[in-house]
């Protein structure tokens, strides 16, 4: 498999695949492909496999593709302006937020992993259920905004926003943290508390969240007074 990914904001990752590989991707994501790609839905793993990709925001059914005669290509794009990165599955597991994942090699498995604690649940921003990725190849995961890539030393920390960690390997230690003193969670426009991840591992940092963005929309939508 090779592939680029070209865009700005609004990006595609162009995938080009050979006769007899294959490439995955989640529903609603392929914006266009050759005419010698066949594309079919394949409840992947069976029955509880395609339950827990639901539960982890994905679709039961992943669709399958492979060409015929020879090289094809297929492209694939997010949901919102924002980014779209790769994965080294060989590099190490990820854990990404909920629906974030768009396609990869036959050799990526999608699975759910849940919050270890309660208050990560609660206000870390990312919801009860993570989507976790492991196996061998390439992944392709995008979300809103422009992305920070950032790689942490052992014991090394970064404070997050709520809700704007797109993922990060494994090896990371995900936490909540209160944001400071009671002044600064009154006033201060951050919440009562940041995200923690602890190396080493390699982290992914988005600047603006889906929400965000429909926040930022609510003064322009028409009004029954407009």
């Amino acid at each position: 498999m090779k592939y680029t990914i070209t865009g700005d904001n609004l990006q595609f990752v162009n995938v080009e695949l050979q006769p007899g590989e294959t490439f995955f991707s989640s529903g609603g994501s392929m914006r266009y492909m050759t005419g010698n790609m066949r594309m079919e839905s394949k409840a992947t793993g069976g029955m509880f496999a395609g339950l827990k990709r639901k539960l982890a925001g994905e679709t039961f059914f992943q669709l399958q593709y492979h060409t015929e005669g020879g090289p094809g290509v297929l492209g694939l794009g997010g949901d919102c302006p924002g980014k779209i990165v790769a994965l080294d599955m060989n590099e190490g597991n990820w854990l990404v937020q909920k629906q974030g994942y768009l396609g990869s090699e036959a050799g990526v498995t999608i699975d759910m992993a849940f919050q270890k604690k309660l208050g990560a649940i609660l206000f870390g921003g990312e919801g009860l259920v993570l989507e976790k990725l492991s196996g061998s190849g390439t992944a392709f995961i995008g979300a809103c905004g422009d992305f920070v890539i950032v790689d942490l030393k052992p014991g090394e920390i970064y404070k997050v926003s709520s809700g704007n960690a797109v993922a990060w390997q494994e090896s990371v230690k995900y936490d909540i943290a209160a944001a400071g003193g009671i002044k600064t969670a009154l006033f201060g426009g951050e919440g009562l508390f940041v995200t923690t991840l602890t190396g080493p591992g390699r982290i992914i940092l988005q600047s603006m969240t889906l929400g965000d963005l429909a926040k930022s929309l609510i003064p322009y939508l028409p009004t029954d007074n407009s």
